[in-house]
């Protein structure tokens, strides 16, 4: 495939005719060939109807599709993990240890480990090491591990002394090091900030190249207080504005913020504004008990905040939003948009097209909330790949029953809630193929959406859940984003058929408005 003419990677491209491939637009079914002026498509059709001109880049079958929209990522956190030790592959508590003192020992004495992705709820004895083994494995050195939900991180001693200041009367505290909720918040401040600032950059620099070679062309950073600093925020929205990457679209999550979410250069006043923690943390806010603990989690917002910020929302045509993964969660954010439509109408909170993250578990009920406030699910499919069905970590934290009621893309997308796929980078990797199969493969097929329905979630559904609706699809006079891909395999309805053991298709080229963002040929040479 011949990708690499005719311009500079950088520049725009005035005019440039991209045929011999297969065209994914319900506007011409017929096309296999597309021109780009500046930053649109100008025409869409069959090779033999190509008009004349003289830059030609020659697709050689590839497909070319809508590029992918990621609605949820922590760039920077997504950057360190893929820099720092990862622990997604230790199968024990030893094994973690093993692995810690074999990179402890590449570092400085002085130096803060950084770990991610240990799932405990598989290994022999279900709990991480303790703090002193953590000690011990990093010779003396301080030790942060978070564990793969990213909702609590299991630390040495040093670290937990060097933190101090009452850490211990924190909610979420345990002496084994294993934190939780406040307590994990207050280490992990301490722990990224042996992070340096130009190391921050160098973080989302890789996550945004990262993503631009996976054939995503925005996505949605989901900051606030104890996810990052403002600093950081503002830095990353930046970025792309200094360098040829993918868009961000920044939520700021601070309660009753919606005035400094805007200032912060914000799209929304939302994302990681935390209703509830996270299934694997054993924090997300359940009606029900856990299985594994009898206990339900721990819910950090109540309906009236709710409506008090999306209240706030709609007086300063801000888009709100919450994370919200438990039940008992969610039915508080749903109560509160019901006591804010009382307070500024309906048809207002609806055109405000608010989001919930991940809201992993709802039943009929919430979901009927979701569709009459209008709700825009952020939700990521790759939880129910990892995680679902009868015999991984949500069976053993909710039992079988409900861990096959998890995550009911079937059911939001039956009754026309909003879907917008996404990863929760670094909690899962950026993976937009991946989403959109593990949404077609679902554990619970009663939960299943056809290829055609999850692409569409993880590319026009991004852009819709910004506010751009123009965006996502390929037709004339459209935005010129999209990616060109090799190895698709079989094509059911134009789409890859993404069968379960077939590999993911490969991404040659990623263009935002226009320009080339990802050249295959040129990153290899």
């Amino acid at each position: 495939m011949s990708l690499a003419q005719p311009a500079r990677k950088t520049e725009r491209m005035p005019a440039t005719l991209y045929r011999g491939g297969r065209i994914y637009s319900p506007a011409d079914p017929r096309a296999t060939a597309m021109l780009v002026e500046d930053d649109r498509i100008a025409w869409l059709g069959p090779d033999d109807e190509c008009p004349d001109v003289s830059d030609v880049v020659a697709l050689d079958g590839a497909l070319v599709t809508p590029a992918f929209v990621d609605a949820h990522v922590h760039a920077t956190d997504t950057g360190v993990s893929l820099l720092c030790l990862d622990l997604s592959a230790a199968t024990s508590a030893a094994d973690l240890l093993d692995r810690l003192a074999v990179y402890a020992a590449t570092l400085p004495a002085d130096a803060v480990v950084l770990g991610h992705g240990f799932d405990e709820s598989g290994w022999p004895s279900r709990r991480p090491p303790s703090a002193a083994e953590l000690e011990r494995a990093g010779g003396g050195r301080k030790v942060y591990l978070a564990q793969a939900s990213v909702h609590s991180a299991t630390c040495s001693e040093s670290l937990l002394a060097f933190v101090g200041g009452g850490l211990e009367s924190l909610l979420g505290y345990g002496d084994d090091g294993w934190l939780r909720a406040a307590a994990h918040h207050a280490v992990r401040d301490v722990a990224y900030a042996s992070i340096t600032e130009p190391q921050r950059r160098d973080a989302q620099r890789s996550t945004l190249r990262r993503a631009a070679g996976l054939g995503i062309a925005a996505m949605h950073e989901c900051g606030g207080p104890g996810t990052s600093s403002e600093q950081d925020f503002t830095a990353l929205l930046a970025l792309p504005k200094s360098e040829p990457l993918p868009e961000v679209y920044g939520y700021w999550g601070e309660l009753g913020a919606a005035a400094k979410a805007r200032e912060l250069g914000a799209v929304g006043a939302g994302g990681d504004l935390y209703a509830d923690g996270a299934l694997g943390s054993q924090t997300a806010c359940l009606t029900e008990p856990y299985a594994d603990t009898g206990e339900r989690g721990n819910a950090y917002l109540d309906a009236e905040q709710v409506a008090e910020h999306i209240v706030d929302c709609a007086h300063r045509g801000m888009q709100g939003g919450f994370h919200a993964i438990g039940d008992a969660a969610i039915g508080a954010v749903v109560r509160g948009f019901s006591i804010a439509a009382d307070k500024v109408g309906l048809e207002r909170v609806r055109a405000g097209r608010h989001r919930v993250e991940h809201a992993e578990i709802l039943d009929r009920d919430l979901i009927r909330g979701f569709v009459e406030f209008g709700l825009v699910a952020s939700v990521q499919p790759a939880f129910d790949r990892l995680w679902g069905g009868e015999d991984k970590m949500y069976a053993l934290r909710l039992g079988v029953a409900r861990s096959l009621a998890s995550n009911p893309l079937g059911s939001l997308a039956s009754v026309g809630v909003a879907l917008a796929f996404g990863s929760d980078s670094p909690v899962t990797p950026l993976d937009p193929w991946g989403s959109v199969r593990a949404a077609a493969r679902h554990h619970n097929s009663s939960q299943r959406m056809t290829v055609r329905a999850g692409f569409a979630a993880h590319t026009r559904g991004g852009w819709r859940a910004v506010r751009r609706d123009d965006e996502g699809v390929l037709a004339p006079g459209g935005p010129a984003t999209f990616a060109v891909w090799r190895g698709v395999g079989d094509l059911d309805r134009g789409l890859p058929a993404l069968r379960p053991d077939s590999p993911l298709p490969t991404c040659a080229r990623t263009v935002l408005r226009g320009a080339v963002i990802h050249d295959e040929e040129a990153t290899t040479t």
